[in-house]
C-alpha cells in the first residue's frame, strides 16, 4: 500500500500518524499538567470552570503550555460545542458565518465555544466583529495568544474577557509527562518499548524551555534514533528495545528552544533585563542576558545601539570614556559581524556594569524638556543674540555680551537662561567617578560667578 492508498477517513490511522504532542494532548483536568495558579481548587479559572461560568476569556502564554488543550477541556467539561479556528489559517468572514449560526443555535439552548488560536493575528477591525456576539453571550470566545494582549487585543474585547496568564511548564512537570509518553501504549510510545535514562529526559525538559510540544517532539525524534541505533547494533549492550541516553537526547535536540520574538514582548523583556543588570552593576547577569539575546538570534546592531545608549543614560560623565568604548565596540561588531564581534559587545557590557554610574545628564535633560513644554517659549535674551548686521546692532542685539576669554578666570557674571528661568539648576552632578571632579569644578564656577561685581 502506498502513501496515497491510505484512507483519510480512518480516525485510528490518523491518530497513529499524528505527532506525539497531539496524541498525548490531555483530555480532562485530571490529565492536565501545570497552571496550578489558575486551576488548583479555589483558583480563578477553576472556579469559572466548576461554576460553568459562560464568560469569554483570553489565554496568554508562550507556545506549548496547553492553551488549546485547556480550551478543549473546558468545552468537554461544560458540554459545549467546540469550534477551533486559527487566525493564521481562517478568515474573519467564515468565522462570522459560524458566529451567526451559533447565535441561532443558542436560541434553542445550544452552547458554543469559539476558540481562536493566535487571536492577535486579527487586526483591530477584524477583532471588532467578535464584540456583538461576545456581548450578547451567544458565543463563548476563548482566544489564545503568545503576545501581550494589552497591545494586541482591542480594549473593547479585552473588557469583555477575562485574561488568564499561562506559565511555561517546569522541568519537574515536563519529565513525568515524558515518562508517561514512553509508557503509554495507546497514545504514546509504549508499543516501541523504548527506555530512557533520567539525565536524557532531564536534558530534553531543560532544553525545551517550558514548551511541552517541543519536549514531545524531541522525545519522538530521540525514540526513532534509539530504534535506528538498536537495529544497526551500533551501540554495544543495547538490545532490540533501544535506549535514549544523553547523547541521543543531544542529537534529537540539536539546539535549545528559545522563547523569543524580535518584535514581541519577550524581546523587550530581555533587553530590559540586560539594561537593568548593567545599571545595577551586575556583570554576570548582564553577560547572561546579552548571551541569551545573541543565542535567540537578536540583531547584533540593535544590541550595539542599546549598549551605546546605556553608556549615555546610566554611566554618563562618571566615566565618560565608556561612550568611546561602546562606540568602538559597535564599530567592531559592524566590521567583524557575529559571532566574532560578540565579544566586543560582551567586553563593553562588563565595563559598563563595573563603571561608576551617573544619570545626572539624563535627568537634567529630561527636566529641561519638561520646562520647555511647561513654560512660555521666551525669546533669546538680547545679549546672547548674534548681531551680524547694522540693523541688529541698532536693535541692541548682542548688547551687554561679555566675552568669557577676556574675563578673569574665563567666567563672566552673565545670565544665559531666559529671565523666567534665571538661576534655575538642571544639572546636579553625583560624587561618582570622574563626575566628582566635575561637581567640584561646577561649585568653583558658581563661586567665581557669584563673587564678581554685577555688570
Amino acid at each position: 500500500m502506498s502513501l496515497f492508498d491510505a484512507n483519510p477517513s480512518n480516525p485510528r490511522l490518523a491518530a497513529q500518524r499524528a505527532p506525539l504532542a497531539e496524541r498525548m494532548r490531555p483530555r480532562s483536568l485530571a490529565e492536565y499538567v501545570g497552571q496550578q495558579h489558575l486551576l488548583a481548587p479555589g483558583k480563578p479559572l477553576r472556579v469559572q470552570i466548576d461554576r460553568d461560568d459562560p464568560g469569554s476569556m483570553i489565554f496568554w502564554g508562550p507556545p506549548g503550555v496547553g492553551k488549546t488543550s485547556l480550551a478543549r477541556i473546558i468545552a468537554e467539561t461544560t458540554q459545549a460545542s467546540f469550534l477551533d479556528f486559527s487566525a493564521v489559517l481562517s478568515g474573519i468572514k467564515e468565522i462570522k458565518e459560524v458566529m451567526v449560526r451559533s447565535e441561532q443555535a443558542a436560541k434553542s439552548g445550544s452552547r458554543t465555544i469559539l476558540f481562536i488560536d493566535e487571536i492577535h493575528r486579527f487586526n483591530k477591525a477584524q477583532q471588532d466583529a467578535f464584540l456583538p456576539y461576545v456581548e450578547r453571550g451567544s458565543i463563548r470566545l476563548i482566544g489564545a495568544t503568545t503576545e501581550n494582549p494589552s497591545f494586541e487585543v482591542i480594549s473593547a474585547l479585552l473588557s469583555r474577557c477575562r485574561v488568564y496568564v499561562l506559565q511555561p511548564l517546569g522541568e519537574d512537570e515536563l519529565i513525568p509527562l515524558l515518562e508517561k509518553a514512553l509508557r503509554d501504549s495507546d497514545r504514546g510510545l509504549g508499543s516501541l518499548q523504548i527506555n530512557a535514562d533520567q539525565d536524557a529526559l532531564a536534558l530534553i525538559a531543560a532544553y525545551s524551555s517550558g514548551d511541552c510540544r517541543a519536549a514531545y517532539n524531541a522525545l519522538e525524534i530521540a525514540a526513532q534514533l534509539a530504534l535506528n541505533r538498536a537495529a544497526t547494533g551500533a551501540a554495544a549492550g543495547i538490545g532490540a528495545a533501544g535506549t535514549i541516553d544523553r547523547a541521543l537526547a543531544e542529537d534529537a535536540l540539536q539546539q535549545r528552544v528559545l522563547l523569543y520574538d524580535k518584535t514581541g514582548e519577550e524581546h523587550y523583556n530581555l533587553i530590559s533585563a540586560l539594561h537593568k543588570s548593567v545599571r545595577n552593576s551586575d556583570p554576570d547577569a548582564a553577560l547572561y542576558w546579552l548571551a541569551r539575546m545573541f543565542a535567540a538570534g537578536e540583531d547584533p546592531m540593535y544590541l550595539a545601539r542599546r549598549v551605546v545608549r546605556m553608556a549615555v543614560e546610566d554611566i554618563g560623565l562618571a566615566a565618560p570614556e565608556a561612550l568611546n568604548l561602546c562606540i568602538t565596540a559597535r564599530q567592531t561588531m559592524e566590521f567583524l559581524g557575529s559571532p566574532e564581534g560578540d565579544l566586543a559587545l560582551a567586553q563593553a557590557v562588563v565595563y559598563l556594569a563595573l563603571a561608576p554610574k551617573s544619570n545626572s545628564v539624563y535627568t537634567a535633560y529630561a527636566a529641561v524638556q519638561q520646562d520647555i513644554e511647561a513654560t512660555r517659549q521666551e525669546p533669546v535674551p538680547l545679549h546672547l543674540r548674534n548681531a551680524p548686521t547694522k540693523l541688529m546692532k541698532q536693535l541692541d542685539y548682542g548688547k551687554g555680551y561679555r566675552y568669557a576669554h577676556n574675563e578673569p578666570d574665563k567666567v563672566a557674571d552673565m545670565d544665559c537662561l531666559p529671565p523666567s528661568l534665571a538661576d534655575h539648576r538642571y544639572y546636579h552632578p553625583t560624587q561618582e567617578g570622574r563626575e566628582k571632579q566635575l561637581a567640584h569644578r561646577l561649585e568653583e564656577l558658581r563661586r567665581i560667578r557669584s563673587s564678581k561685581p554685577p555688570s
